[in-house]
């Protein structure tokens, strides 16, 4: 019982550290895409997606770290941690496939490893079933 309750205090540990992380990391690039920085604009232009995406995306993320944060609502934590994989998957293919140097291809690596990690790690109140 004992080392159960060990296992569950340390996954609890890593999930919050992991969380706030991944939070803190969409937060920071929803603001650089939301105010539309010189160099975030000219990324997505260089990957071919269109500048006003940059605000939808920007505001998802906003909208995705609050629902991750908040209690309960497990199904929208869901919707949540999909939304970060599906744009730091993205992210992550595109600067490949244009062929971006490692500087430009870690940082959406990082963020879709930490929100893998903080998904993986959520306790069991965060989780649909």
């Amino acid at each position: 019982m004992e080392t159960q309750n060990k296992s569950q205090k340390r996954n609890k540990i890593i999930y919050w550290i992991f969380t706030l992380w991944m939070s803190l990391g969409m937060i920071s690039t929803a603001a650089v895409q939301l105010m539309k920085n010189k160099d975030e604009v000219e990324n997505f232009t260089k990957l071919g997606f269109p500048i006003y995406l940059m605000t939808i995306i920007g505001i998802w993320k906003i909208i995705g770290v609050i629902v991750a944060l908040i209690p309960k609502y497990p199904l929208l934590k869901e919707w949540a941690y999909a939304g970060f994989f599906f744009t730091m998957s993205g992210a992550l293919a595109s600067h490949i496939i244009v062929g971006d140097p490692i500087s430009k291809i870690f940082p959406p690596l990082l963020l879709l490893t930490i929100t893998c990690i903080s998904w993986y790690f959520r306790p069991a109140d965060r989780k649909l079933i």
